[in-house]
């Protein structure tokens, strides 16, 4: 089999878009898959840490406003038409509904070849946050358009596959891809106490973590004004946040002139982020955007316990009271309650943390990779058969 796929962010970018299409291209390769991947050149911040990859056709690119890992590529039609010619795909696959998405498509109807999508993220969300509310039936019009010929759409969560199915969209079409998380990477060991020591934390008590990109749609001010609540209670806890954005310097800002506890790490890579992960006594995650919510899983594996909006793919794999809490979006007084809770239960924590990793140990990449394989199998398969249908129909006729 041969696989095409477009997409607007791919790895080395560093957002759970790119990291899942990555895995999925090295899985496909490990089972004899071919895969051609038509992306956009990264970001010079993500070109720093690249590493060695399979081939990827790369297209110069401008960051897009509304979500910078996604960038707008500037593709090059007779160059994908002769890629396309010569690697002769059985499927093609549309993961971002951008400039490259619109060529996987443009392509898939012109030469016949069979489509499905991903759907990654919730766009219309968005567009709250960045005072663009009247863009949302024009979104939705262009989002059903540009599904409109998929085969197959995949969705991250049940949540969200409902969500759809709400807007009128064919549930018949949608099957559930969840993500996995890597068990080898991401697990509890850790020298905590070493760990905080180094980081200039060794008299913190409870640590709260946050990991994530900083930017509106994930409400990482709801976070910190409900830290900011219980450091008045416990004034030798802290609040790490790993990640960084748009919102960043108004973040520090806020949390320098409030007084709060707060230590940006930055972008944090493995085998470091395993290590916040596991030494946190709580990831904090208030984002109610989120599809699916790759932080959320990896903080799991590491055994510890997920305070998240009870919204979107977060609340598919939060159990209430069993592996975290969730809270009411948007609600610093939920998730100020939620913290005080678990600060002050540590044998609930980690009744929690433990329940958390069990779960996650049922998430395997290639388990979840598996079925997604076998989708496209069915789909050639489908195909296949139609034309042999339509060329005997064509045959008897003649």
């Amino acid at each position: 089999m041969k696989v095409a796929i477009f997409t607007d962010t791919y790895a080395p970018e560093i957002n759970g878009v790119a990291r899942t299409l990555g895995r999925w291209t090295d899985y496909l390769e490990r089972q004899g898959v071919h895969c051609k991947v038509f992306a956009p050149e990264p970001s010079a911040a993500s070109q720093q840490g690249a590493h060695a990859m399979s081939p990827v056709e790369r297209f110069a690119s401008l960051p897009f406003f509304l979500y910078p890992e996604c960038r707008l590529a500037l593709p090059n039609p007779s160059f994908i038409r002769k890629a396309l010619r010569d690697f002769q795909p059985d499927l093609i696959h549309v993961a971002t509904p951008f400039n490259l998405g619109l060529c996987g498509i443009h392509y898939a109807r012109k030469y016949g070849i069979p489509l499905v999508a991903s759907y990654h993220t919730n766009f219309d969300h968005y567009l709250s946050f960045y005072n663009l509310q009247w863009m949302e039936k024009l979104l939705w019009r262009y989002m059903e358009w540009f599904h409109r010929d998929c085969q197959s759409i995949f969705v991250p969560s049940a949540t969200t596959l409902r969500a759809l199915g709400d807007r009128g969209w064919d549930e018949s079409r949608m099957k559930l891809w969840t993500r996995g998380v890597d068990a080898a990477a991401y697990h509890p060991g850790v020298d905590r106490e070493e760990h905080l020591i180094r980081h200039g934390l060794g008299d913190c008590s409870f640590m709260a973590l946050y990991v994530g990109r900083l930017a509106p749609e994930k409400n990482v001010e709801i976070a910190i004004e409900a830290f900011a609540k219980l450091q008045q209670a416990n004034p030798n806890a802290a609040f790490v946040i790993a990640g960084d954005g748009p919102s960043a310097p108004a973040l520090k800002e806020r949390c320098k002139r409030d007084g709060i506890r707060a230590v940006f790490v930055g972008f944090a890579e493995l085998p470091e982020l395993q290590r916040w992960y596991a030494a946190a006594d709580v990831l904090l995650f208030p984002s109610p955007t989120e599809t699916f919510g790759n932080v959320v899983l990896e903080s799991m594996a590491c055994g510890t316990p997920v305070i998240g909006a009870n919204a979107g793919g977060v609340r598919d794999t939060v159990r209430h009271g069993e592996t975290g809490l969730l809270c009411e979006p948007g609600s610093a007084e939920s998730f100020a309650s939620a913290l005080s809770i678990l600060q002050g239960n540590m044998e609930l924590r980690e009744r929690m943390g433990r329940n958390a990793h069990a779960y996650s140990l049922t998430q395997s990449w290639d388990g979840i990779f598996g079925r997604l394989l076998g989708e496209y199998t069915l789909i050639k398969s489908h195909n296949r058969q139609s034309n042999g249908d339509v060329r005997a129909k064509n045959a008897g006729n003649g």
